[in-house]
């Protein structure tokens, strides 16, 4: 009888199965490891960084044009240099992250590609560029809608100015102004919308309180509002002729603004700001009272500036106009509502301008818009 032992080959055939099993496994395993996997699509984003990016694209743009209009003719150096000085303050203050003061030091950050321009991209002259000033300011304000507080009254005083150097480029250019920087007029919303019942007493906040609620900023804006008809009543004697009309015509848009003001502080459940029956005006407020009437507008736009900030909705839109008819009504009697108006900057401490692209050449910025 023969022995039937196992066939080696046949001894040996799991075990070529189980080594050829393996090599796949690795082979697989490392084909896997090598292909790179598809990076995630970055998230969009916040609508108030889209807006920065978009006002620094724009104001770089610009301020390359200025540079190469005013060195192209030097005719019109004196009226291209405040805007670019402007410009120049601005664009170092919308490089710095969001936030509700930019004057203090801050680490820069970079600006976006879309950012820098090209060579042959903006305005080709005086009038495109008083368009493009007129065409941003818009926009800008546009913007300052819907931008959260901070980057809200960054974008509403970046507009404001912007609408201001169109039409006093245009003047000083001899071309026409751009319906959008014609002027604001005195009009502003009188009405407000109506709001739900106060709560008595207070309801108490879930989360932390922003540092000047809506409420408080609108009772400073009463407060500036009633000084500044106040301090009208008591200039108006005291003005030339040729300032009496638009003195007169400033005091009663005053008054209106005062009324919305306190309507709209009753909407918002806010306390009452009883009216004064004076208020001690400087020293030099009647001998010079179109200066001191400068300064009284001046203080009205840093209270529209701190409303844009806090408010929200329709109130913020009511600031937004208020801050740009202040604005204007700032430089009608000589004084400098800022380049930024509604924020106060410290332009020693905004980060500077990358270099290269000569985007860091140009006039040493100051504070001033209109020098």
């Amino acid at each position: 009888m023969k022995d039937r032992r196992p066939d080696p080959k046949h001894r040996m055939r799991p075990f070529r199965y189980a080594v050829l099993a393996l090599a796949a496994l690795v082979v697989l395993s490392l084909g896997f490891a090598l292909i790179p996997a598809e990076k995630p699509v970055p998230a969009e984003p916040p609508f108030s960084e889209r807006a920065r990016a978009a006002a620094l694209s724009a104001v770089l743009e610009m301020r390359t044009a200025g540079l190469a209009l005013a060195s192209a003719d030097t005719s019109q150096s004196t009226a291209l240099g405040p805007v670019v000085t402007l410009l120049t303050i601005q664009a170092r203050a919308l490089l710095a992250p969001a936030s509700g003061s930019p004057s203090a030091p801050t680490e820069a950050s970079p600006p976006p590609a879309a950012a820098t321009p090209s060579a042959d991209a903006g305005p080709q002259n005086t009038a495109e560029l008083v368009r493009a000033l007129a065409v941003s300011g818009t926009a800008r304000l546009k913007d300052a809608e819907t931008a959260d507080g901070g980057m809200a009254r960054l974008l509403a005083g970046t507009g404001t100015a912007q609408l201001l150097a169109a039409a006093q480029l245009a003047s000083a250019a001899g071309v026409p102004v751009p319906p959008e920087a014609a002027g604001p007029g005195t009009e502003v919303q009188a009405t407000a919308q109506p709001a739900s019942p106060c709560p008595s007493p207070p309801a108490r906040a879930a989360a932390p309180a922003p540092a000047v609620s809506s409420p408080a900023a609108l009772a400073a804006a009463v407060s500036a509002e009633q000084q500044a008809v106040y301090g009208y009543q008591a200039a108006l004697p005291r003005l030339a002729p040729a300032d009496a009309g638009p003195a007169s015509e400033f005091l009663g848009a005053h008054k209106e603004l005062a009324a919305a003001a306190v309507e709209r502080l009753r909407l918002a459940c806010g306390t009452e700001v009883p009216q004064q029956p004076g208020y001690v005006l400087d020293p030099g407020f009647l001998a010079a009272p179109a200066a001191a009437l400068g300064r009284l507008e001046a203080a009205t736009v840093v209270a529209y500036g701190d409303l844009v900030a806090a408010a929200q909705g329709q109130d913020r839109k009511w600031a937004l106009a208020a801050l740009r008819s202040a604005a204007a009504r700032t430089l009608r009697w000589g004084a400098d509502p800022g380049p930024v108006p509604g924020l106060t900057l410290d332009a020693g401490q905004l980060p500077g301008l990358p270099a290269g692209d000569g985007l860091a050449a140009g006039p040493r910025p100051s504070s001033s818009v209109a020098s």
